[in-house]
């Protein structure tokens, strides 16, 4: 019975974190779309400003992902968050 109560109390440990991380992912992923649509809108060509900076994040995602061997599924995840942001920073800006 020691290893059963032992492995729930670590499942109930690794959910409290991943709601504290998922809280933390989400106030920065506000915060950065904020920041970034802030900045994009001073630019003479905001459009062209988001474009430099989402395939910059993609180039060093890449770089990245080789360079230290990720794994596919965070690599696949932090290309689609990219994408993600760059939807939200293209939905504020003059076309």
């Amino acid at each position: 019975m020691a290893d059963t109560a032992d492995t729930n109390a670590e499942i109930a440990d690794l959910k409290r974190q991943v709601i504290e991380l998922s809280g933390l992912s989400l106030a920065t992923g506000v915060i950065l779309t904020q920041l970034l649509q802030k900045i994009v809108s001073r630019e003479m060509s905001p459009q062209n400003a988001t474009t430099q900076i989402v395939n910059n994040a993609r180039e060093a995602i890449e770089a990245f992902a080789t360079e230290n061997e990720v794994d596919p599924a965070m690599k696949s995840r932090a290309i689609e968050a990219v994408r993600q942001y760059e939807d939200q920073i293209r939905s504020v800006i003059p076309i």
